[in-house]
């Protein structure tokens, strides 16, 4: 069985940018734990005392997950660990002559009694070792087997050639792995890949085909300056390309990916292969065809694998089928007529180099067709609260199907706080989950007329929305209530047909 040795909360907090208290580490370990890694690097004991207690934290918390904490060669690092709780210890110690002559200042000697004396020491103190040489693949391939063996005979219980800057190719990943298992056949090895070269997932395959049975992963391939090997391309393509099963729930995949995409704040380009916004949405109209007909047309395994839905998008690629399909889903059933003239106005939009989101379709469904105006949600008011030292607040009353729901919340800033007003507002109601948020200025200045894009969801439906205005709260708000109000077109399944 291949383990999963996650590292989103060691290497993908290394990612620039992020940096994650000990509370929303715990989060993530949690959404690890359930998704069925084998084991987590919770962090770095030694790089700071909140580091250290983060990690004693999800150390304590009962996971099922085996947890680890990253050591540099250094005794000192090694009693951070044991203050955690952690079981394991990554022990990360340099190999390449680069890393020795440049950065340690040390003899390959001096690197043989370090790797020797730091893993007795762990084991000594009860931890599992999983020793890692650090630029293992521009290091002496005879060194590097020399001072594995130097960890083996100290205790070591795993070793692991790190991949630092991720300049592997498949073929050498194959001539490293055969060698390094006819040196160590009683003792199992990891794959650690980097992304420099786009290879990290290649490399990690061929290392577990050729002797690896465990492979670090970040969730949505965090990491350093190109990110590591992604948790979920790993999961996904051993699942659907290869018919290997690893303890991961890959139902739990896309739910797991926002969550960690949200707490870190680190966003996903919409075209990232799984979990990306784009990678089961359908605009061309030869592939809305051809998807409406047999989804295997044009994907090559079933959203559902990963807990998600596809969506028919609208745009200057649409054809009438696809089209036909998104106004289907909201209720709203055009004449043939109709459909022709909904079709050319997307078009033109589209042509004019605009984005058409579903709330655009269903207002020029409406229009096209003289429908009444089906809008459940109306904003009556808002306000809000900011300043330096001030908690951003907001305060909401919205009009639903002519009921006053009135509702007030806190956030990170005043846009934060206004979405988790609605949200809340709404939520009493319908159970409307913010999939994704983006924001760009039209306009330049400070005065700038703000864009603000949103992709909602509620059970298996989606729907997007846009909303422009110089005020980015008010965009915010607009782009959310329009999003919600197609998602609750269909309210109470009510069907939406063309006038006789």
């Amino acid at each position: 069985m291949i383990r999963v040795f996650d590292t989103t909360l060691r290497d993908g907090e290394q990612t620039p940018g992020v940096s994650l208290t000990p509370e929303k580490k715990l989060r993530i370990a949690e959404s690890l734990d359930r998704i069925g890694v084998d084991a987590m690097e919770a962090g770095f004991a030694a790089a700071s005392q909140g580091e250290m207690e983060a990690i004693k934290l999800i150390a304590d918390s009962g996971l099922r997950a085996d947890v680890y904490s990253m050591a540099r060669g250094v005794i000192t690092d090694i009693d951070a660990v044991i203050k955690t709780s952690a079981v394991g210890v990554h022990l990360v110690i340099p190999s390449s002559d680069l890393h020795l002559q440049y950065k340690l200042k040390k003899t390959r000697e001096e690197i043989l009694k370090i790797t020797s004396d730091t893993t007795q020491y762990a084991k000594d103190h009860g931890l599992k070792v999983e020793l890692s040489a650090e630029d293992a693949t521009r290091s002496d391939l005879n060194f590097l087997i020399k001072m594995f063996k130097s960890g083996e005979n100290a205790g070591a219980d795993r070793l692991c050639p790190c991949d630092t800057v991720g300049v592997l190719t498949p073929e050498r990943t194959q001539e490293l792995y055969i060698e390094l298992k006819k040196s160590f056949q009683n003792i199992p090895l990891s794959v650690h890949c980097h992304d420099d070269f786009g290879l990290a997932l290649a490399n990690t395959l061929v290392a577990l085909k050729f002797g690896a049975d465990q492979a670090h992963v970040t969730m949505n391939g965090m990491g350093e300056r190109a990110g590591n090997a992604s948790l979920e391309e790993l999961a996904v393509v051993l699942k659907a390309q290869y018919n290997v099963n690893l303890n991961i729930k890959t139902e739990l995949i896309y739910e797991t990916s926002r969550l960690v995409s949200r707490i870190t704040d680190f966003p996903l380009q919409p075209n990232k292969s799984i979990v990306g916004e784009n990678a089961f949405v359908h605009e061309s109209g030869m592939h809305t065809h051809g998807i409406l007909a047999n989804p295997s047309t044009y994907e090559p395994f079933k959203p559902e694998i990963i807990g998600r839905t596809r969506r028919i998008a609208s745009g200057k690629h649409s054809g009438s089928t696809g089209i036909r399909a998104s106004l289907n889903e909201m209720g709203i059933e055009p004449n043939n007529e109709q459909l022709k003239e909904i079709f050319l106005r997307v078009k033109s939009i589209g042509d004019k180099g605009k984005r058409v989101a579903d709330a655009d379709l269903q207002a020029i469904a409406e229009a096209v067709m003289d429908l009444p105006m089906l809008r459940p949600i109306k904003l009556e008011e808002i306000t809000v609260v900011t300043g330096s030292n001030v908690t951003s607040t907001a305060s909401v009353r919205l009009n639903l199907n002519g009921n006053i729901l009135t509702e007030a919340a806190t956030g990170v800033g005043p846009v934060d706080a206004a979405i988790t007003a609605i949200k809340k507002a709404v939520g009493i109601v319908e159970p409307i989950q913010l999939d994704n948020y983006s924001v760009k200025a039209i306009t330049g200045g400070t005065n700038a007329v703000t864009e603000v894009a949103v992709s909602l969801s509620k059970g298996d439906r989606k729907s997007t929305a846009v909303g422009v205005n110089e005020d980015i709260v008010i965009a915010s708000v607009e782009a959310m209530i329009s999003g919600m109000n197609v998602l609750m077109t269909n309210y109470n399944n009510r069907k939406v047909k063309e006038k006789p």
